[in-house]
């Protein structure tokens, strides 16, 4: 009975394995093959589905270096991409922990109507917004705005509020005990959101920090809007700028500008994987 229990459990063991092998296989491949693409001349992409080139080219990533119009190329539009991108992500962090500490550690008269009136906006379509918001700017003269504010000042005021719920989900599971002895040693409100409920909140800031990284960085409607000038767009646009239908797709300069564009945002994930992993997990958990 026992030989057959452990045989019982390796050929699970197995099966499991087996299967999200290859589901991440086939999640995968498609990126894998966008690598491989990059080196391969544009006859060569369409002809197979293999990642591996048989003629290996640097066409494609000669063709990305170089610049659109004179104005603005690869590199140029990465660093506009994160002249708005880094801001976003730090007033977006700062914004949202403390509207989370607000209504997940003080009691205030309209509590409950202003959490569900938050809570509401998740359920209201970015497309919705986007004409009232762009007359909105463009009365403030911030169209085209070499500081980008139309698309970050609107982080300084929690407007994302999935990251709010998110840290007030993650805030219901830090004992109020821990605001007790803080206030016991002289800490203010202020003092104790700083040295306390930070640190721990710490993996779920990160996971926040890392969702807005991503989402701004591929964000194409945006700049679409508010940015006018060729010379501040940034990577999204670039990337849209090199599919020129008139003289035909250069796929595998399009497929290099694409990984290149995605590389930072990779690099960032990995690099913080397991405190996202860690915020993600804890977030979905209610006290």
């Amino acid at each position: 009975m026992a030989a057959e229990s452990k045989t019982k459990h390796y050929v699970n063991v197995f099966l499991r394995y087996f299967v999200l092998i290859l589901v991440g296989l086939i999640m995968i491949y498609p990126l894998i093959w966008m690598v491989g693409a990059t080196f391969k001349s544009n006859a060569e992409i369409f002809s197979s589905i293999g990642f591996i080139p048989k003629n290996p080219t640097l066409e494609g990533y000669q063709k990305a270096m170089e610049s659109y119009g004179g104005a603005i190329n690869v590199w140029k539009a990465m660093l506009n991409t994160f002249s708005y991108v880094i801001p976003k992500v730090v007033f977006t962090m700062i914004s949202a922990t403390v509207t989370a500490y607000g209504f997940g550690r003080f009691e205030f008269k309209g509590r409950g109507i202003l959490f569900s009136v938050l809570m509401a906006t998740l359920f209201l379509p970015q497309v919705v917004l986007n004409v009232p918001q762009f007359i909105m700017f463009s009365k403030m003269g911030w169209v085209d705005s070499k500081l980008y504010l139309p698309i970050i000042v609107p982080t300084l005021f929690a407007t994302d509020t999935l990251f709010v719920f998110q840290l007030i989900q993650f805030l219901r599971n830090v004992p109020k005990e821990l605001d007790e002895a803080a206030k016991i040693d002289g800490c203010n409100a202020v003092q104790t959101l700083v040295k306390v409920i930070v640190p721990m909140l710490s993996p779920a800031i990160t996971s926040i920090a890392l969702f807005q990284f991503m989402w701004s960085s591929n964000d194409f409607m945006g700049p679409l809007l508010y940015v006018n000038t060729p010379a501040k767009y940034p990577l999204a646009i670039f990337v849209k700028m090199s599919m020129d239908a008139d003289s035909g797709f250069q796929w595998n300069r399009i497929l290099a500008l694409s990984l290149i564009s995605i590389i930072p945002s990779l690099v960032v994930f990995f690099m913080a994987q397991d405190k996202f992993v860690d915020g993600i997990s804890a977030g979905g958990v209610k006290g």
